[in-house]
């Protein structure tokens, strides 16, 4: 019946309520790493092939791709960068007799 909220009744999806979706487990591991609302987020797709060549006028429409077609791999990816948490400080060189390496280099005799 329409309008009638018993208690038996289904009135949300379980993938919004119960956190073992998709949406639910991305949200788990955003707050895992401290990912805040406002940081600048890039989400890129990976796995992917962007046909680059130039089929003439009577290429097998069965075989070969049209010029930038882009294909998803059975394996393709989704990556999520935080740019507003990316280090972009230069790596600074050892001061003088700070580098230790545990093999120092020994010349050949």
């Amino acid at each position: 019946m329409l309008g009638n909220l018993e208690p038996e009744e289904r009135v949300m999806d379980d993938s919004v309520i119960y956190p073992g979706g998709m949406l639910g487990q991305l949200a788990i591991v955003l707050e895992k790493l401290g990912w805040e609302y406002g940081d600048e987020v890039d989400v890129e797709i990976g796995g992917t092939a962007v046909s680059g060549i130039h089929q003439g006028e009577e290429y097998n429409k069965k075989w070969a791709t049209p010029f930038g077609v882009r294909k998803y791999n059975k394996d393709a990816f989704i990556v999520i960068k935080n740019q507003s948490r990316r280090d972009l400080t230069k790596s600074q060189p050892f001061g003088e007799g700070e580098f230790k390496p545990a093999h120092p280099y020994e010349e050949k005799k």
